[in-house]
């Protein structure tokens, strides 16, 4: 088992936005459950690889590293490798607990994703610019940002045709996972037996993204809104977990939240140098990765290019499919 010592702990995750430790949902899922689990470490932000889907990441000492990607996932391999706390323990019999994990992962983790990338595809105006694509250069980001939302069309199958009666089905979804989870909650602090536990910190990140980086005139945010149990839960979470925290600076300076995580800003393209020791597999692939990153992305400009040429021509001619321009 890996020797857990604070001081050398980083949790490495997309930068800070929107008055939070991260803006992305699944590096602040991961954040909070640290919190919750009051495992000692320290912040860290990668500006680069935004699709990448090792983010985020926790380098334990000199030795060890769990990725999101690791097959049982970062927090499973925590639990099993340094001796993370369970906090489901003893919740996974609870009869609710199958359905409400079904609810987070699928109708609400949809709802955000469709908001996100399809929901303000046709301006600027998205929260993932700033979450995710803001430090990358122009033509890296609308490719980016145009392969994820083509992505997201795929998986719902959303056509030119179906777009409406599609966007109305997720929405609906999404509303009927609030209604059951408001009744669920109650008046208590947390999902199950007054405790934290993983549910709560994927439904926490997910209720601060939706009600701090979505706009105001967001579907998502106001469906959101209308259970003042849910907005009570997530923001006396946000305060026992966040705290008074000040808001993120772009620069590499240090920022501290309501904790003994510091957090420093990874801005340069490759991992942060570490003592020399012997890399491990993931983080040889991590590096290569990193080395090609630029020349990849911008092979990946031609491609955008030369597909938004023949969608733009399907169009015209009253083809269907997955254009980008919806």
């Amino acid at each position: 088992m890996a020797e857990v010592n604070g001081n050398n702990n980083v949790l490495v995750v997309r930068k800070p936005c929107f008055d939070l430790p991260t803006g992305c949902p699944q590096c602040l899922s991961s954040y909070i459950y640290l919190r919750f689990a009051q495992f000692p470490f320290n912040l860290d932000f990668h500006l680069n690889y935004p699709d990448s889907d090792q983010i985020p990441y926790l380098e334990v000492g000199e030795d060890y590293v769990a990725y999101n990607n690791d097959k049982e996932g970062m927090i499973k391999c925590l639990k099993r490798d340094v001796g993370l706390a369970d906090l489901d323990s003893g919740l996974l019999s609870i009869p609710d607990w199958i359905s409400v994990k079904a609810m987070l992962t699928t109708w609400v983790a949809d709802a955000l994703s469709y908001e996100l990338w399809v929901g303000f595809e046709e301006g600027s105006s998205s929260p993932v610019h700033t979450i995710y694509y803001s430090d990358l250069p122009w033509p890296i980001r609308k490719v980016l940002f145009w392969k994820k939302a083509h992505w997201i069309k795929q998986k719902h199958g959303i056509t030119n045709e179906n777009a409406v009666l599609k966007k109305e089905e997720i929405y609906r979804r999404a509303n009927s996972a609030y209604e059951a989870l408001s009744k669920h909650l109650g008046q208590q602090n947390y999902l199950f037996e007054n405790r934290p536990s993983s549910l709560d910190a994927i439904f926490l990140a997910h209720g601060l993204v939706v009600l701090q980086a979505l706009p105001e005139s967001s579907v998502l945010r106001a469906k959101f809104s209308e259970h003042a149990n849910l907005v009570r839960y997530v923001e006396h979470c946000k305060t026992e977990l966040l705290g008074a925290a000040p808001p993120p600076s772009s620069g590499p300076q240090v920022h501290t939240y309501a904790s003994s995580s510091a957090s420093r800003s990874r801005s340069s393209s490759k991992p942060k140098s570490k003592p020399k020791r012997e890399k491990t597999q993931e983080e040889k692939t991590f590096k290569r990765r990193s080395k090609y990153f630029v020349i990849a992305q911008m092979v990946a400009v031609v491609v955008f290019i030369t597909l938004m040429t023949e969608v733009e021509l399907e169009v015209d001619d009253g083809d269907g499919g997955y254009g980008y321009n919806d």
